[in-house]
């Protein structure tokens, strides 16, 4: 049988945003749905250790390693981008950064055609998406499969380097996600009870069958 007479959809790539469409696809029970994921399975250890973000951040058993075109801008430069190769996507290997887009791409994509994709009509959705530890506000949600937190612990080092960057002239932020992404302050983040922050497909798309 031809895999597409098999499945009802087929989901290309596990990362965050693939997890989250093959599960609202299955959540139902009425559809067959095939998650494809380039890199392997999500076992290597140190996914699952917030430490092991350095060991996660070279490592071409689950990182494509990329690599930007020169940029102008750098003198010719080019950018190291790390990227997942395995189930979860960049949100497996990255720091738990809980960090949305900005609404000036968002924005962008309106005036480019795609229609329903500026940042006033995706807010519903991150918002529904959000178990956000502050609480509920017009920007963030609660009760939503993605728990985001406050850092657990402060730095002095990282508390000074705030108020440096304050006293230089930034404007103190203490939220990334509400809109406006200029200034200095903390990061939350996305930390799970395995450790890591990515969405794991095994839990986020039950009834998907994952194919690495």
């Amino acid at each position: 049988m031809p895999i597409e007479d098999a499945y009802d959809y087929i989901v290309t790539g596990a990362g965050s945003a693939g997890c989250a469409v093959a599960a609202r696809l299955s959540e139902s029970g009425r559809h067959r749905v095939l998650l494809l994921e380039a890199g392997g399975e999500d076992r290597y250890p140190w996914i699952h250790v917030p430490m092991g973000y350095s060991r996660l951040f070279s490592n071409p058993r689950v990182n494509w390693m990329y690599e930007s075109e020169p940029e102008p801008e750098l003198e010719g430069r080019s950018m190291y981008q790390p990227r997942g190769k395995v189930l979860g996507g960049t949100s497996s290997i990255n720091g738990m950064v809980y960090m949305r887009g900005n609404p000036a791409d968002y924005d962008e994509w309106r005036q480019r055609g795609c229609t329903g994709w500026d940042w006033d009509s995706v807010l519903p959705y991150f918002r529904k998406a959000e178990d956000q530890e502050r609480g509920e506000d017009p920007f963030h949600g609660v009760g939503g499969p993605l728990r985001v937190s406050d850092q657990p612990a402060r730095f002095e080092l990282a508390e000074h380097w705030i108020a440096a960057a304050i006293e230089a002239g930034l404007p103190a932020n203490n939220d990334f996600n509400n809109g406006q992404q200029e200034g200095a302050g903390p990061f939350q983040a996305r930390p799970t009870a395995g450790g890591a922050g990515a969405p794991r497909p095994p839990i986020c798309a039950r009834r998907a069958v994952a194919r690495t």
